[in-house]
């Protein structure tokens, strides 16, 4: 008895059309994020080979769970907000959500939402925290946000050009005649980059950098330590800058506690331009290095990843701009123009 011919497969689908076989399956799905050449070849083969879905493969199709994974390093942190809202407004109209999970270390034992999200299988990861060493590829699209010590090989790298905004900081203070500037840094690859480019700011004024905080995380409790560390160290500063806008209300109480007033003994300058800073009390002068858009750019790189699986990394470097509040001024005996 003659055999039947074998019933092609959506893999068959995928060689004859020259495409992946996640392309094929978005086109099945109707998705919008397929270009329409792509999508003409898809069902060209389909009609070629008469391919047909099996309901099986339907049900498994539709099992996706539509929903982005976004990890992220503190959830009192209000800039991530910010993040969660660009990548939420752009996916929506796609039909998918985001999911949040906090990536943190608690007693030397670290809580892996990336493993979290692996297991609930999410159909792709937005990673804005420190990834670690033995980070293991998930199977699903990856763009990791931000400046970190490790990387995820075949993500997609989205981050702001946080050299640029340092300068932008340093040049505002030196405007202001401050020479003696404090860096309040902290554990990561974004606070690292910010405590190298104020270092190379300070030495190229000639002016000697001081930097506390190493071992601290960026948060409240870390802007805390670290400025009472500074005060203690060098009583004499004139301004202080921290990694980012959260530790600058740690600052701020360690100042006061210190009798010392923002900004008319002392500059308070942060980073990330997040609500806190936005707020009448801190009115801080900081980077705003776009968070919103950051987290459009990393929907963005999600979309393209899921219309083409198999296109190389692309790195997106968003620029910096700096915004001017009252939290700094002129320092002390210093009669040049303040800076805009």
């Amino acid at each position: 008895m003659a055999l039947r011919p074998a019933r092609p497969t959506i893999y068959d689908v995928a060689r004859e059309a020259g495409v992946s076989k996640s392309l094929v399956s978005l086109v099945l799905n109707q998705s919008p994020l397929v270009a329409e050449a792509k999508r003409e070849a898809v069902q060209e083969a389909i009609r070629r080979l008469g391919y047909r879905r099996s309901q099986a493969a339907s049900s498994l199709a539709s099992s996706r769970t539509r929903t982005i994974g976004l990890v992220i390093d503190d959830f009192r942190n209000p800039w991530f907000v910010e993040l969660l809202n660009g990548l939420r407004t752009t996916m929506g109209p796609h039909g998918f959500h985001v999911a949040v999970r906090e990536h943190f270390t608690l007693g030397g034992t670290v809580a892996n939402a990336i493993d979290g999200f692996r297991d609930t299988q999410v159909d792709a990861l937005v990673v804005a925290a420190e990834p670690g060493r033995d980070f293991e590829d998930p199977g699903i699209p990856v763009v990791l946000e931000g400046t970190r010590c490790n990387t995820i090989a075949g993500a997609d790298l989205i981050y702001s050009d946080q050299p640029q905004g340092v300068r932008l900081l340093m040049d505002h203070l030196h405007s202001l005649g401050h020479e003696r500037i404090g860096h309040v840094t902290g554990l990561g690859g974004s606070a690292t980059i910010r405590r190298q480019a104020y270092a190379r700011c300070m030495e190229a004024a000639g002016q000697a950098p001081w930097i506390v905080g190493f071992s601290h995380q960026t948060n409240e409790e870390g802007g805390y330590l670290g400025t009472a560390e500074l005060l203690r160290e060098h009583p004499e500063v004139t301004a202080v800058f921290t990694a980012n806008d959260t530790m600058a209300l740690g600052a701020r109480a360690a100042l006061q506690e210190t009798g010392r007033r923002v900004p008319h003994d002392v500059s308070l300058v942060g980073f990330d331009n997040s609500q806190l800073a936005q707020s009448r009390f801190l009115s801080l002068t900081t980077v705003d290095n776009h968070a919103f858009d950051a987290g459009i750019a990393c929907a963005e790189a999600l979309l393209r990843r899921f219309a083409a699986p198999d296109a190389p990394p692309r790195h997106v470097v968003l620029a910096t701009s700096l915004v001017a509040r009252s939290s700094s001024a002129r320092a002390a005996g210093h009669t040049g123009r303040t800076a805009g």
